[in-house]
């Protein structure tokens, strides 16, 4: 292999978002005693709340919205599917999902034992469009922290990752080439056609064994076949 650099995606690809999110969606009904309000069922909500949440952060990614309509909106629009007009509420429920989700440990299997053989041979980034308050907590709480030289993150950047300037920041930052480059993650639109486009390799995380068209350089459906690929 010819990569000295490899840039890591963090949700969906190490850190289980999904798990993560689903726990602290769970633990957040309970608190708020959102059943005895009107919520038909914890499964309903977080339905709910998942479907509006990834509409919104698409909107983000487009630049429509901005960062605080993003967080001071999903659980506003999740509650008023249940006819439930609480603003206040909705408020409490960010507030409640922010400072909780960051600090849940679910990793993708084989994520901790990859890494540790990785760092051994290169030189590990995180290119991650989430914010920086939540990513780095993330980071610290499940123990990928230590693994990664650079986190750069959109804000930082001042750019989303499918745009070619992420890249750009981000091997100025490392003192890397494009040729010797490598960005792994699960978003065909976000990771794989961002560094494509950029003239990067790529390798699609595609756990689910999605169907799909995109032309990538790698495709992996577990982490621990990194260890055969690199």
């Amino acid at each position: 292999m010819r990569y000295k650099t490899i840039f890591f995606d963090l949700d969906h690809t190490l850190w289980d978002f999904e798990s993560n999110s689903n726990q602290t969606l769970s633990e957040l009904i309970t608190a708020y005693n959102l059943i005895d309000i009107g919520i038909p069922s914890e499964k309903a909500f977080i339905s709910c709340y998942e479907h509006i949440n990834e509409q919104l952060w698409e909107d983000y990614r487009k630049g429509l919205i901005d960062r605080l309509t993003l967080r001071n909106t999903r659980f506003h629009k999740a509650l008023l599917e249940f006819n439930i007009n609480d603003y206040e509420l909705s408020l409490k429920l960010g507030e409640y999902y922010l400072r909780e989700s960051p600090l849940k440990k679910n990793l993708f299997p084989h994520a901790l034992e990859v890494l540790q053989y990785l760092k051994q041979r290169y030189d590990l980034h995180i290119i991650t469009n989430g914010f920086n308050e939540v990513q780095y907590i993330k980071l610290e709480q499940s123990n990928l922290a230590p693994f990664f030289k650079h986190i750069i993150t959109s804000e930082d950047a001042n750019c989303k990752k499918h745009e070619p300037e992420i890249f750009e920041y981000a091997l100025s930052l490392t003192q890397s080439t494009v040729s010797e480059s490598l960005m792994i993650g699960d978003s065909l639109a976000q990771d794989i056609a961002g560094a494509r486009n950029f003239g990067m390799d790529q390798v699609f995380f595609n756990p689910q064994k999605k169907i799909h068209t995109e032309k990538v350089s790698y495709e992996i459906h577990s982490l621990h076949e990194l260890r055969t690929l690199l």
